[in-house]
């Protein structure tokens, strides 16, 4: 029986039912949908809606659900369209008649959104503490490598040398902005809705703010339309897993290339690679070719669910259930993919030898000798210039850029010092940049930071 049988008593088509159902997928809200039914039960006994003892009924009963969905012995009916009437339903069936005053006062609408709340709530503190986790596994190599370097890119070109820590810190900061991310929107989320009812609140005495705080939330909603209406958190978080995994997918892209033989930069640990059906030889990247895939997929989650909001009025229109499946899959990906990038970093080898091979090309502190005829006095257009003429001139004829360094009478023996290996990491002097002196203070700053997170994520109620 549906929980709106009353009004429609012919009952839904069978085409109806089957189209609308939900429970295949919401059945994961169950243990969140009980935990604001606790709440609201008690705010229903507070307001003396309902005695102490049937609220006593009422709770004894919701715990006694929970136990069964834990265990997995919770039994669907073919009636139950989503996890809040199946609840309901086996509430009903061991409360009596008590178990219809569950729904006293509330409304599919607050009550499904007040549950997908909780359930963000607690998987964005887990996918936080995750991204931190793989910081760390950044962090930890940076300090393991703190005086070996390789070439820096741009437009995949090797551009000018840098310690191999910073490159990998350089990754780590981003992923800290993705947590920054995630705990702003912890915070706007963390609003409850449950008192809003269908769209227009209640005429029964309820306390919003009794039940909100009951629940952990830092506030109550301020307008019952927009309570029962409101899915920026859901698209803020869409958001949030997505750009996080253009960011995993950025650092699958560089493990992908370094482990070629073309690069040879990295090792992948046998354990974080797979092999071939068919080739012998072969060692594939697949984590980090994964984790590139499924950045599309997070994606089109996010933009999908764009569209489905796009167009709605106020306030609950059925569209909204469309959040769930694309939410529940950015969430379950993105945790799977920051359990297995943090495995792989942690245990990836660098070859340094290699890596401090391909740095150490002549044409690596081009800029460096740019600046250094800056410092004499020359502009730096002028200098710039002087520079690619001479790379120029020995890529044509073949010589040693080194040994036009020498001869050139603005430069000499003193410039060809900055193209010994190593030489010109020594000389960068901005804050930030790639000197060792700034990559220590990165690592010092950055492992601080990520304390701030882990208790700034711990600062939000889980269920």
């Amino acid at each position: 029986m549906t929980l709106w049988q009353s009004r429609l008593p012919e009952g839904p088509a069978s085409e109806l039912a089957a189209y609308s159902s939900s429970v295949h997928f919401d059945r994961r809200l169950g243990p969140y949908d009980i935990d604001g039914s606790l709440a609201h039960v008690n705010g229903l006994a507070k307001a003396g809606i309902i005695s102490d003892e049937e609220a006593q009924i009422l709770v004894t009963a919701l715990l006694h659900v929970k136990e069964e969905l834990e265990e997995g012995i919770f039994v669907f009916a073919p009636s139950d369209e989503d996890i809040h009437t199946a609840i309901e339903r086996r509430v009903t069936e061991i409360a009596g008649e008590v178990g219809a005053k569950l729904h006293t006062g509330r409304s599919r609408n607050d009550q499904v959104t007040t549950a997908t709340r909780l359930l963000l709530r607690h998987e964005l503190v887990g996918i936080g503490v995750k991204v931190v986790d793989l910081c760390r596994a950044l962090l930890d190599k940076s300090v393991g490598l703190h005086d070996a370097y390789m070439p820096g890119y741009t437009h995949m070109q090797r551009a000018q040398p840098v310690p191999i820590a910073h490159h990998l810190l350089a990754h780590a900061w981003a992923l800290d902005r993705d947590v920054d991310r995630i705990v702003s929107t912890l915070y706007r989320m963390n609003v409850s809705p449950l008192g809003s009812g269908a769209l227009a609140g209640s005429s029964l005495p309820l306390d919003p703010g009794y039940v909100a705080a009951e629940l952990g939330f830092s506030s109550s909603f301020d307008n019952s339309m927009d309570a029962v209406s409101d899915r920026d958190y859901v698209a803020e978080a869409l958001f949030d897993l997505a750009l996080l995994s253009v960011h995993l997918s950025r650092i699958g892209e560089e493990i992908v290339i370094w482990s070629t033989q073309e690069f040879a930069f990295v090792t992948i640990d046998d354990a974080y690679a797979t092999g071939s059906s068919m080739l012998p030889q072969k060692k594939n990247p697949d984590i980090a070719e994964l984790t590139r895939g499924k950045s599309g997929r997070l994606l089109g989650n996010l933009t999908g669910f764009l569209a489905t909001l796009k167009g709605l009025p106020l306030a609950y229109n059925r569209d909204l259930q469309e959040d769930k499946e694309p939410l529940f899959d950015s969430l379950d990906q993105t945790s799977l993919a920051l359990g297995a990038m943090t495995g792989l970093i942690s245990t990836l080898s660098f070859n340094t030898s290699r890596m401090k091979q391909a740095a150490d090309g002549e044409e690596g502190v081009a800029v460096d000798l740019a600046e250094w005829l800056v410092a004499k006095g020359m502009p730096f257009r002028q200098a710039h210039g002087l520079i690619a003429s001479l790379i120029r001139n020995a890529s044509e004829r073949h010589l040693s850029l080194a040994e036009l360094v020498r001869i050139h009478p603005d430069l000499g023996e003193e410039a060809t010092w900055l193209m010994e290996p190593g030489v010109s990491l020594t000389r960068r002097a901005t804050s930030g940049g790639a000197s060792e002196a700034s990559v220590k203070e990165q690592i010092s700053k950055l492992a601080s930071r990520l304390a701030e997170r882990i208790e700034q994520l711990n600062g939000f109620g889980t269920r």
